[in-house]
């Protein structure tokens, strides 16, 4: 499994990019590949919008399941990726780049301190396949 050095990671399974005080989220390589193929993709949260950590803000379905993607921070929504409405098989083939899915503008750097490094979420992945 691909876990950039750069993310934090969540027991649920998003990934975490700082880049001051705001937060890009998606789903780990992990994840999608539990998941397996995505087939459809729904925003919970618009732009604007107020979160809180926990808050389910993509609705995921695959041909597996259907899943929430979690927002890991409180905040306000800046962003969403659009062009995955029409592209959600990019959370399969690149869950780190072009399939991010939600910037948030964070209120509280605290609530990243739960997080894992890479290094840990791949021990935590280990762990959880015995």
């Amino acid at each position: 499994m691909n876990n950039p050095t750069n993310l934090k990671y969540t027991k649920s399974d998003e990934w975490i990019k700082v880049d001051g005080n705001i937060a890009t989220i998606g789903i780990s390589d992990y994840a999608q590949s539990q998941l397996s193929d995505i087939v459809y993709l729904e925003y919970l949260v618009d732009v604007d919008d107020e979160v809180s950590k926990g808050d389910a803000c993509v609705t995921l379905e695959s041909v597996k399941a259907a899943a929430d993607v979690n927002c890991p921070l409180s905040g306000k929504v800046t962003e969403i990726n659009e062009s995955l409405s029409d592209e959600f098989e990019a959370v399969n083939s690149d869950p780190f780049g072009k399939a991010w899915m939600v910037k948030i503008e964070f209120t509280d750097a605290s609530e990243l301190d739960e997080y894992m490094t890479a290094e840990e979420y791949s021990k935590y992945n280990e762990e959880r396949e015995h």
